[in-house]
């Protein structure tokens, strides 16, 4: 419990960064009742006005992926949507990751799987993260079904030192370590905004891609502010610098080089093809079904929202595990997300104008985002000027510029 109490410490001061009076609001599944214990004791202990918690119950999600008429798996019941957008007006809002049961639905019919999602809530939270209105992090808690599908066996104690290892837990000062790391992701942002690269290119095995970035793009990484100056991290943990592309402009195909966990299944060999920026075609051995259900969520929803870009320095990359979470493999390696873009990644500019106007200038709007990871030792990131002239970023897992 006294390693719990530290993680939960680490959430509360680190990643939500919570204020004296904040509102504070945690979304879990039952099995992380210990972990969201911890997070309440350590939000009143900084100065939370109240925290509320939702727990979620993949059983009972399953019920309805199986029973439900098709119009109730998109339906967001009224009192969630004005809870996310409570959230998202000041709050804190902190979500524990770690499926408990992973391939729970993996026997279920996989389009209405992709499918099952809280519309409505999801675009509330969208918009708190967008206008930067609330400080929100997402963080994980293991448990035995989870440390089964990455180990082999219910082994929860080998993914807690896991989990340990990728955040600082185990350092002297887990909040000075994080301090320290995440100033030299900001400093990653800064290699990358002096260049204005006018494009990414991924080259790889069965990877050749070239993703056009706005001109109001800007690199993000290791925290950023809300707009009331409150500083946080919104994964923990993080390894990224990320960006926001030019929905219109993607062409080529690219290939996915580890598993997708996807609400409850796990997507394997996962290839996308883009043209003028659209997704064309997507395949898969595995879970084919449920990302192309993500992908018909809506009209925006085969475009790209982000780029993100990580190397082998990483402390997640550096376990060797494939941890089967999105939250960890997406900091293991570089990785793009499909479906809505991250308007803070950009120069300020477009703040203020309507989902229309944000779409015409090339910021992509969805109800969906999802990352896939795309790099590796095989795989080349290079940015490419306006004039055409190109400069590699990672090459062999290593970050080439200075």
């Amino acid at each position: 419990m006294e390693r719990v109490d530290r993680y939960a410490e680490l959430i509360v001061r680190v990643g939500a960064n919570v204020q004296p009076g904040q509102r504070v609001f945690i979304n879990a599944a039952v099995e992380h009742a210990d972990l969201v214990r911890a997070l309440t004791r350590a939000a009143y202990s900084a100065g939370a006005e109240y925290v509320d918690v939702l727990y979620g119950d993949g059983h009972v999600r399953r019920a309805m992926i199986e029973n439900a008429d098709e119009d109730v798996l998109t339906y967001s019941p009224p009192w969630m949507v004005e809870r996310m957008s409570n959230s998202a007006d000041g709050g804190a809002l902190i979500m524990v990751a770690g499926d408990p049961d992973p391939e729970l639905l993996a026997d279920l019919n996989q389009t209405r799987v992709g499918k099952a999602r809280l519309i409505s809530v999801l675009e509330q939270a969208r918009r708190g993260q967008n206008t930067r209105t609330m400080s929100w992090t997402i963080a994980a808690c293991p448990v035995a079904g989870w440390a089964e599908q990455v180990f082999g066996e219910p082994d929860v104690e080998r993914l807690w030192g896991a989990v340990a290892e990728t955040v600082g837990l185990d350092e002297p000062d887990p909040v000075a370590a994080w301090r320290e790391h995440t100033a030299r992701l900001r400093e990653r942002a800064v290699q990358l905004n002096e260049r204005r690269f006018d494009a990414l290119r991924y080259t790889g095995p069965g990877t050749e891609l070239t993703v056009g970035l706005l001109p109001e793009h800007k690199w993000m990484g290791g925290g950023t502010e809300t707009t009331s100056g409150v500083f946080h991290v919104a994964n923990m943990p993080t390894e990224e610098v990320f960006t926001t592309p030019d929905r219109r402009r993607a062409d080529g195909t690219i290939r996915s080089t580890l598993p997708l966990q996807l609400g409850g299944t796990v997507v394997h060999d996962l290839v996308v093809t883009l043209a003028d920026g659209r997704i064309v075609d997507v395949s898969a051995s595995v879970g084919v079904d449920a990302v192309r259900a993500q992908l018909d969520t809506d009209d925006s929803a085969r475009h790209l929202g982000e780029l993100a870009l990580v190397d082998g320095t990483s402390r997640v990359g550096k376990t060797g595990i494939t941890f089967f979470n999105t939250l960890f493999d997406e900091n293991a390696t570089c990785h793009i997300a499909f479906g809505s873009a991250i308007q803070a990644a950009t120069d300020g500019s477009l703040d203020g104008l309507d989902t229309n106007g944000l779409q015409e200038r090339g910021l992509n709007v969805s109800a969906v985002h999802t990352d896939f990871m795309v790099g590796g030792q095989e795989v080349t990131v290079t940015g490419v000027h306006k004039d055409g002239s190109e400069e590699t970023i990672i090459e062999k897992d290593v970050w080439q510029l200075s």
